[in-house]
């Protein structure tokens, strides 16, 4: 699946799942072609300002309203500007359609500021871009006179023809969870709605996530019968991505042979 003659790598691993550790827009470029099913993932949104000094926050500051001594691990890759950013994106996103099999959905989860540009880095990259979900996150922090931001998107497409005789049924286009109690990432998303979304992947598929954050993409997909590699360039992640995912997946083994 990588060459690793052209790249060692760092990784962890179990049944099923692979975690990648370095810098997406260099490993996809190592992938053999047509090894993936599916591309889902949450690429760092490079959002929360308008103006530069806004942008260059730290990611916690950005993205969380948690006191100070609760912050969580910052991430890596978020404070391009938008011509940047989707300049960034249209990179990835081209090597990562080379690897992928023809008719492979992807998925990008992103919000209302960047979700312009996310739609043209994606047709750039030469995939087809066929349409949005939304994730409605139920609650969010009122704001008088104004319409809630309670919401964020899943931009998606497919490489080339989509034939709709795959074996999947129909999604919905509206999943609707809460943000995550108890998050280990600054942006982590629900671990229900991952398990929702990896289903527009082929059963027993293999499902690429280039941005892992919490491994909640990668645990979701191996939860759902699929197979999943995971990239993350962050080494505060990766770490705890890979005790997540592993810690996870081993418990629930253990209560599978607690009931045999």
């Amino acid at each position: 699946m990588v060459n690793e003659t052209m790249l060692p790598l760092e990784h962890s691993g179990g049944a099923g799942w692979v975690l990648l550790h370095g810098d997406a827009l260099q490993i996809v470029k190592a992938f053999e072609p047509n090894v993936f099913d599916a591309v889902i993932t949450d690429p760092p949104y490079a959002s929360g300002g308008a103006k530069p000094h806004e942008k260059n926050r730290t990611t916690n500051q950005k993205y969380s309203s948690m006191p100070k001594e609760r912050f969580l691990p910052e991430f890596d890759g978020d404070q391009k500007d938008q011509r940047s950013w989707t300049r960034w994106m249209a990179a990835w996103l081209s090597d990562v359609r080379k690897a992928c099999k023809p008719g492979a959905p992807i998925c990008l989860f992103i919000d209302w500021r960047q979700y312009p540009s996310i739609s043209d880095a994606l047709q750039w990259a030469g995939w087809i871009w066929r349409g949005v979900a939304v994730w409605d996150k139920i609650n969010s922090r009122p704001q008088k006179g104004r319409f809630r931001q309670q919401s964020e998107y899943i931009v998606w497409g497919s490489n080339g023809p989509m034939p709709i005789s795959r074996p999947v049924g129909c999604l919905p286009g509206v999943f609707r969870y809460p943000n995550p109690q108890n998050r280990l990432h600054v942006t982590e998303k629900p671990l229900a709605l991952m398990r929702d979304i990896v289903k527009i992947c082929e059963p027993g598929g293999r499902i690429l996530d280039p941005f892992a954050g919490a491994g909640t993409t990668v645990l979701a997909a191996v939860q759902e019968g699929y197979e999943a590699v995971g990239i993350e360039v962050t080494d505060a992640y990766y770490g705890l991505a890979a005790e997540r995912i592993r810690c996870t997946l081993e418990a629930e083994l253990q209560q599978e042979a607690e009931k045999e």
